[in-house]
């Protein structure tokens, strides 16, 4: 049987990048899987060409209304959607399709931490599409719900996630995190304009009110959570606001900062170590946490990571250092947002889905200049 996939909100950019790492994967190429009904909102009725040219077999489909009619009859179907608008459109397609949700609807346990960063009721929450946190492989294997992690999370979560989980760092996180201006989305906003953005670096969403917060929090408090049950299995302990409930307690200090470039993230992650830690018990602990990870890769020592260098991957680079004057460990972690921190960790949550091979139609290799 040749499975169908859907892309709804196919003119955004993670639809775009969903499209663009369809279109060479190698289950669309020998057959087995067919990409088909792209949808739009206010874009339907116009060919994919006028949003998304890179996307050369495509550019002549005409994009349908996201509706359940257009959406039925695939066995597959991404959601590209703005956050709080994917619950209508899961909650009308069946239970057999396998519905891959790159907004932030389904990816909160806690309903009063979505109420509050998200300001609309809670939808639920589905198996979470970061496979290199324990436990999240066998969740997704075989799932039709799938809710891929965001952007900042992703890096976030990975960088801190072997010191805590091995009791080398305190759970009071500091994050600043630097980013490209896709990750607002394509919609008209008058600071993404060239004339603003170019030239010009700024910190926005300050001060622990951040969308991205609760969800960096229910992760890392997985790391710390006293049972160890708790760390392995499900969605972790629920959270509100800037802490985690339940055994494990976290905080995190998240600033993002607006830089002038299309797409990246470079994020400085820092935590105060336990008393007695070296900087030799830290890499060790990273090394063992990401050996055998496909997409993660932690650099040589010396070598830090950079955008450009995970720019249309679906790598993450990682590096680790003790600063000892400070107390602290900090970790740098590089990702493409719309690659691994969206698109690329929802094919790579396809992948493992439906039984093919994680890394298919994936790649760790960046483009360059």
């Amino acid at each position: 049987m040749t499975i169908r996939i859907a892309v709804a909100g196919a003119t955004g950019y993670a639809g775009g990048e969903i499209l663009r790492i369809l279109l060479g994967h190698p289950a669309v190429l020998d057959g087995r899987a067919q990409i088909g009904a792209l949808t739009a909102w206010s874009n339907a009725g116009t060919p994919l060409g006028e949003h998304q040219p890179h996307l050369g077999p495509l550019v002549d489909r005409v994009l349908a209304p996201t509706d359940t009619e257009n959406l039925a009859g695939h066995e597959v179907v991404f959601l590209a959607l703005p956050h709080g608008q994917s619950g209508a459109v899961a909650q009308a397609l069946g239970p057999d399709v396998l519905i891959i949700d790159c907004g932030a609807d389904f990816r909160l346990a806690d309903a009063a931490a979505w109420t509050r960063f998200y300001g609309s009721p809670h939808a639920g929450t589905w198996p979470y599409g970061l496979p290199e946190l324990p436990g999240a492989r066998a969740a997704l294997q075989d799932t039709k719900r799938v809710a891929v992690p965001g952007c900042f999370p992703t890096v976030s979560t990975l960088a801190l996630y072997p010191a805590l989980a091995a009791g080398l760092a305190a759970p009071e996180v500091v994050i600043t995190a630097v980013t490209g201006t896709s990750g607002a989305g394509r919609s008209l906003k008058p600071h993404l304009l060239g004339s603003e953005i170019m030239g010009n670096a700024s910190a926005y969403q300050v001060g622990g009110i951040h969308r991205h917060i609760p969800e960096i929090v229910q992760n890392l408090s997985r790391a710390v959570a006293a049972d160890p049950a708790i760390a392995q299995d499900g969605p972790g302990p629920a959270v509100s606001g800037v802490a985690g409930s339940g055994s494990g307690r976290v905080s995190v200090s998240f600033t993002p900062v607006l830089a002038p470039m299309a797409r990246g993230i470079l994020a400085s992650c820092t935590a105060p170590v336990l008393p007695g830690v070296t900087a030799q018990d830290l890499r060790a602990a990273y090394e063992k946490a990401y050996c055998d990870e496909p997409f993660v890769t932690l650099l040589p020592e010396g070598r830090w990571p950079q955008t450009a260098a995970v720019l249309g991957s679906n790598a993450v680079h990682l590096q680790v250092a003790l600063d000892e004057a400070a107390g602290r460990v900090t970790v740098i972690g590089a990702v493409d947002n719309l690659a691994k921190g969206t698109a690329g960790a929802a094919v790579q949550c396809l992948n493992l889905a439906l039984g093919w091979p994680e890394g298919s139609g994936l790649t760790t290799i960046g483009v360059a200049p």
